[in-house]
């Protein structure tokens, strides 16, 4: 094997969290260094305070000379875990239909904290949320056979596990299927679905 092949291949089972190997120069200035990493990272897409120490980390930044950026970036406005926040709640409810659940799951995983999470959830009432629902529950049921009431029965499983696989809480799903297989004919006895306390 090449050895050029067999250094990728040792570098590929370090994994994520591994410091990167080619780390940086023993005398370059570890701000400079943590500087650009950071830059670098937030070209892409803004990131939470968390992510980017955990970079830091990853590439061998030392926590004196991370914490220093970190708190730079965060006066100048570079790290704004709050607007952070807003803009992943907007982006993840619009684009990917996600329910509050699972958003505050990845805020929670990204390092966003409790407090901050809440405030940028309050963007999506249970109205919004709803509609959401129901926008998902439509364009699925367009692909669903539902003529007769097994079908239908089969058809509010599904719809209710694609609900909660996205974040929706059990009586919302319940409620948002019930009421859209209704209009196509559907009798709320034969789903056989109690609605939950949420």
């Amino acid at each position: 094997m090449p050895r050029g092949r067999r250094k990728r291949a040792r570098v590929g089972r370090l994994g994520p969290d591994a410091p990167d190997p080619e780390g940086p120069e023993p005398d370059a200035d570890p701000a400079a260094i943590a500087r650009e990493i950071c830059l670098r990272l937030l070209t892409d897409r803004a990131r939470t305070r968390q992510e980017l120490a955990s970079a830091l980390t990853r590439k061998g930044v030392p926590d004196e000379a991370a914490a220093e950026v970190l708190d730079r970036f965060g006066e100048v406005g570079l790290i704004d875990d709050a607007a952070f926040a807003g803009q992943w709640v907007r982006s993840r409810h619009a684009h990917r239909g996600l329910g509050r659940r699972a958003i505050a799951a990845e805020l929670r995983r990204k390092g966003v904290a409790d407090e901050v999470a809440g405030e940028a959830l309050a963007e999506v009432d249970t109205e919004s949320e709803d509609r959401r629902a129901r926008e998902l529950v439509d364009r699925k049921l367009r692909s669903l056979a539902i003529g007769t009431p097994d079908q239908r029965a089969t058809a509010a499983r599904r719809l209710v596990g694609m609900l909660a696989r996205k974040g929706y809480g059990a009586g919302t799903a319940y409620r948002v299927v019930r009421a859209a297989l209704a209009e196509h004919g559907a009798d709320t006895g034969e789903l056989h679905v109690d609605v939950p306390d949420e």
